[in-house]
């Protein structure tokens, strides 16, 4: 870990402070008439999900923490927690479902490439790829007469979830979802 002066601190940067891990979310720099110049930072712990409000003067030391990023493969659904294996070297490991977080279980499919983000070998964060591809279960009947512009309808994916889709749509598309908002983008090709 590199110590680094209170004036560097920048917004996506991950310090080790007050015993935990913090992401910088936002970073304002300020250099009064009178004093010190200092930064008013805005941080996230990684781990609780508590946010932190903390002034640092430019001759303040911190310790900035660079997290390993590795790709792992989704494999299955073990009840309480979720495995997936390390792509280089094969080993497996689970995830709690919670810390995972339900919201994001859904869209995790057999083989899908994930990061993990980890300190110290201690995962700190999932990121699921951006779209996902998914499969119109269940919709309304199409209407004749019905055009693109007209209001979305409801329709049930293959992973259950509930999603918005265009009137013209029917069940069997394939279709691409946006894993952050839960949200219709395009039909697949």
């Amino acid at each position: 870990m590199a110590k680094i002066n209170g004036n560097t601190i920048k917004p996506g940067m991950v310090l080790q402070h007050n015993g935990g891990l913090w992401v910088v979310t936002k970073a304002n720099h300020v250099k009064p008439g009178k004093g010190g110049a200092f930064a008013n930072v805005e941080a996230k712990n990684l781990e609780t999900g508590n946010k932190l409000n903390e002034r640092f003067r430019s001759e303040d030391k911190v310790e900035r923490v660079t997290l390993e990023q590795r790709d792992y493969s989704y494999l299955y659904d073990g009840g309480d927690t979720l495995v997936f294996m390390n792509d280089e070297n094969y080993e497996q490991i689970e995830l709690q479902k919670q810390w995972v977080g339900e919201e994001r279980i859904p869209y995790l499919q057999e083989g899908m490439k994930v990061v993990i983000e980890s300190h110290e070998d201690r995962p700190i964060g999932l990121s699921l790829p951006e779209q996902v591809v998914l499969e119109v279960v269940e919709t309304e009947p199409t209407v004749k007469g019905q055009t693109a512009s007209s209001s979305y309808k409801p329709a049930t994916a293959s992973n259950g979830l509930r999603i918005m889709i265009p009137p013209y749509m029917s069940a069997g598309e394939k279709i691409i979802v946006d894993t952050e908002t839960g949200e219709y983008v395009r039909r697949a090709d």
